[in-house]
């Protein structure tokens, strides 16, 4: 089990009002997604119980050298790789930044710390070949509810969405007309993106043959989402996951999380030819930087097959 996965330790009492503001903070003003949120709230639980221990029982008399010790502490302890102690590294300077501001401490201590070094890892893809077998994977003679699970692949892939985004999908953000889905993201951004017609058609077919059993109930519980459990209720990030794991293994595909379907989206695009600037729209990156590890991926790609095919590769 991860750091991040144990349960969070009790808060101390000098840390429960600074961090009960901050998370109404972040929750009211800035808008924040309810995951963003609770993993905010858990790194900085993390933080004020492994001050506390240290004899620092207050944001205020925490020093830029106590924080740095706190990281260096998850990296040797807990085995945080530099991509997790820099996610924590960002939401302690916000959290200081945000003391600092309302005069909770007298100076903010984070503006001094360097950020850990961090190693960019290419994520895994699934291949064109790879993702149709995956696309095709459900069918009646494994789940009644086949049809669901094929047209959230289907949009999953179609459009690069997260899980927790197909989950919310609601059925005013699908326009039939126009073949496009209006994606609400991180921080409640919202973004336009075309599907391709197989997401289309298996989503017409959702919705005409299997979705009006799901709503049997008639008593709201679906909240006109487009996607439903077997019970009615709109799916959860776990159910997604859920569904994603049963297909990839039905399809023999080992080890598939939802994740790799949006990378996928993004890498196929990048690798087909599409505008680096356009890839980031349709992924709501906010910043180009995270949409480029796709253009190293498709660089990693060329010199698979220069290795391959070349007399000097």
């Amino acid at each position: 089990m991860r750091p991040s996965e144990t349960p969070s330790p009790v808060c101390p009492v000098g840390f429960t009002k600074p961090l009960r503001d901050f998370l109404a903070f972040i929750r009211i003003e800035a808008g924040l997604s309810r995951a963003t949120i609770e993993a905010y709230g858990r790194d900085l639980r993390d933080l004020a119980a492994d001050l506390d221990a240290h004899g620092i029982p207050e944001p205020a008399s925490a020093r830029a050298v106590d924080l740095a010790e706190h990281i260096q502490r998850l990296h040797r302890e807990h085995g945080l790789k530099p991509a997790s102690l820099t996610r924590h590294l960002a939401t302690i300077r916000v959290f200081f930044r945000f003391l600092a501001a309302n005069g909770r401490v007298p100076n903010d201590p984070t503006r001094v710390l360097e950020r850990p070094a961090r190693w960019r890892k290419l994520p895994n893809v699934l291949t064109p070949l790879q993702m149709k077998r995956l696309l095709s994977a459900p069918s009646p003679e494994r789940t009644k509810y086949w049809l669901r699970d094929r047209a959230m692949l289907e949009l999953m892939y179609a459009a690069g969405l997260r899980a927790a985004e197909v989950g919310t999908l609601r059925l005013d953000q699908y326009n039939r007309q126009l073949g496009m889905l209006v994606v609400i993201g991180k921080g409640n951004k919202h973004r336009i993106v075309p599907i391709g017609r197989p997401a289309q058609e298996w989503t017409e077919q959702y919705l005409g043959q299997l979705r009006p059993e799901l709503t049997r109930f008639q008593d709201g519980r679906d909240d006109h989402r487009l996607l439903l459990s077997a019970t009615g209720r709109p799916l959860d990030r776990v159910a997604v996951w859920q569904i994603v794991k049963r297909t990839a293994h039905a399809a023999g595909l080992g080890h598939v999380h939802p994740h790799m379907l949006r990378h996928s989206f993004a890498t196929h695009l990048v690798v087909g030819g599409a505008d680096l600037r356009v890839v980031q729209e349709l992924l709501g990156h906010a910043d180009i930087g995270t949409t480029q590890v796709y253009t190293h991926i498709d660089r990693q790609h060329l010199r698979e097959i220069v290795k391959s095919h070349h007399p000097r590769g």
